[in-house]
């Protein structure tokens, strides 16, 4: 009986797929503490739940119109179901991103008609180091591209079907509008824009659009009108607010974070460990004459180039901004993967192969050996890994470095690209636990505490407007926390009482001529830094003096 190769045994897909989902996104999702990004975006939904406003969002109190509500709608059920739990928000984000890569693996696979080139493009996506930190943090950015994959997907099946299939059409306009009350137009300009003229440009000529027309105007309706109700709701009920924020948003993208144009040229580092392979993939006249799907190869690479293209075009730029780029990088390697694969059963016979092959696997063998060096050297040695984890990590890593030089020198590409699985799985089924410990305060003191108490709960938190507050403290302290003009009597006598949050202690904020007439109750100091005193990342703003202010009580 002749074995099936795995690759081609394709009932193990899915079951692979599945356990690489759980490491890559779900395994110890709550190691790390949640960054001014995630307590944003949880406070918004946490106030979308317990003020009821779900259509108006708002983030300590004041309006949040800059992002749509669909991600913080999916963030405030689970708060709902489970509340405060940031492992679980989290999860929502890698389920946003377990779609994406099902999306990209069913794309892969009617692209090329290939399910081996669909697995092996999806496991490099699946450890490509943007993809897991978006799927490990709650963040939104994974979900507008995630629903956009989805259209993309049924948009392709849509122009490539004859004749006209409606669902298909359908499909891709309700993903669009789900991507756009995502994040705006975000996937719109990065991936899809891209995708469509890498498409006009490659299949244009075999694409019939006899008869699709009409389908094609009903999907862009549907888009249509699932991107912009909310915002018409909006703009009815909220206008001045509105407009300012539309503004505000459009000045941004001129005016903030402004980088120049060639800003992104260390694109291929958001792939982590795939970057120098991602190098590899712009060697076209090598690869154009090699891989079995050529013109596939050359779509993707430009679908690759064209993002890129696209995002330097604008001002404002942040590496983040890179995420959709992974898509088309993960399918373009996927073509050199599965040529490397077919070449490999006849031992590579010519020796650009094998040199161009080994050079990409014996760097991450180099990295993979530098692996147990560093947990020594920021783990073991500063006390935060035990000898008996330190031991056993190093004995796994190790084992998966030899794994990755064997597959390396005998030329095996799948098993080298599994051995790259297994080394993400270590990491982060052992070692994310412990990366917290890393980044955080040895000595910890979170405002969090005042909500265990009682005599704190019932009064409102207000902050000096002259102060500077964090999102995170708000995040920390479950509670509104309103700004105060500490100078003005008034306003002081009509909020009381009230909890002070400062910096400083309340003392030295309030003029003797209103403290007077105010007892200050000194309950703690806090101090929600992840750095240690004397870290260069060490600020006091995250620095916590919780005063009650009251009237006198007379004797």
């Amino acid at each position: 009986m002749t074995r099936v190769p795995f690759t081609q045994n394709y009932r193990w897909h899915l079951p692979l797929l599945l356990l690489v989902f759980c490491c890559s996104f779900f395994i110890n999702n709550g190691a790390i503490f949640a960054d001014i990004m995630e307590s944003r975006n949880i406070i918004t939904a946490r106030e979308m739940v317990y003020d009821h406003n779900w259509l108006v969002p708002t983030m300590n109190g004041e309006l949040r119109l800059e992002k749509p509500p669909l991600p913080t709608w999916i963030a405030a059920i689970t708060e709902m179901i489970s509340p405060d739990n940031l492992p679980l928000q989290r999860a929502m984000a890698g389920f946003a991103a377990v779609m994406l890569v099902l999306f990209f693996y069913k794309f892969a696979t009617k692209l090329t008609d290939n399910r081996t080139y669909a697995l092996v493009s999806s496991l490099v996506l699946c450890t490509s180091y943007n993809i897991i930190l978006m799927g490990r943090t709650a963040t939104w950015d994974i979900y507008c591209h995630a629903f956009m994959m989805g259209a993309i997907y049924y948009l392709y099946l849509a122009l490539r079907q004859n004749p006209c299939k409606w669902t298909y059409f359908i499909g891709a306009g309700i993903f669009m509008g789900l991507s756009f009350l995502g994040k705006g137009p975000v996937s719109f300009y990065a991936l899809l824009l891209p995708f469509v003229c890498a498409y006009i440009l490659y299949y244009r000529k075999e694409t019939q659009m006899k008869g699709k027309w009409i389908a094609l105007a009903v999907m862009i309706l549907i888009g249509i009108v699932l991107s912009t109700w909310w915002y018409a709701y909006i703009y009815i009920y909220h206008q001045e607010m509105a407009s300012y924020v539309f503004h505000k948003e459009s000045s941004s993208w001129s005016n903030h974070n402004v980088r120049s144009w060639y800003y992104y040229w260390q694109f291929f580092l958001e792939t982590g460990v795939w970057s120098l392979l991602t190098l590899t993939t712009l060697l076209v006249p090598f690869w154009k004459k090699r891989v079995e799907s050529s013109k596939e190869y050359l779509f993707c690479l430009s679908w690759m180039l064209l993002i890129l293209f696209f995002l330097s075009l604008l001002p404002e730029k942040k590496t983040r901004y890179l995420l959709p780029i992974l898509l088309p990088a993960a399918l373009t390697m996927g073509h050199l993967f599965v040529y490397w694969i077919r070449q490999a059963k006849q031992k590579m016979p010519q020796l650009k192969d094998r040199v161009l092959y080994r050079i990409n696997a014996y760097l991450i063998v180099v990295a993979a050996l530098a692996l147990p060096i560093a947990l020594y050297l920021f783990m073991y040695r500063e006390g935060r890994m035990g000898t008996g984890m330190f031991v056993w990590l190093v004995v796994l890593f190790l084992t998966v470095a030899v794994w990755l030089f064997r597959s390396a020198f005998k030329l095996q590409p799948f098993s080298f690209l599994m051995g790259i699985v297994a080394l993400f799985a270590v990491a982060e089924l052992f070692v994310m636990p412990y990366i917290g410990s890393f980044v955080s305060n040895s000595d910890p003191k979170s405002i969090s505490a005042t909500r265990e108490n009682p005599e704190l709960q019932p009064l409102p938190f207000y902050h000096s407007k002259d102060e500077v507050l964090r999102i995170e403290l708000v995040y920390e302290a479950h509670k509104k926390i309103g700004d105060m003009d500490l100078t003005n009597k008034e306003e002081i006598i009509k909020a009381l009482p009230f909890v002070l949050i400062s910096q400083k202690p309340a003392e030295l904020l309030i003029p003797d001529s209103i403290r007077k007439d105010l007892n200050l109750r000194f309950i703690d100091c806090y101090d929600n830094n992840r750095w240690a005193k004397g870290h260069k990342r060490y600020d006091s703003v995250f620095i916590s003096n919780v005063t009650i202010v009251e009237p006198i009580k007379e004797q």
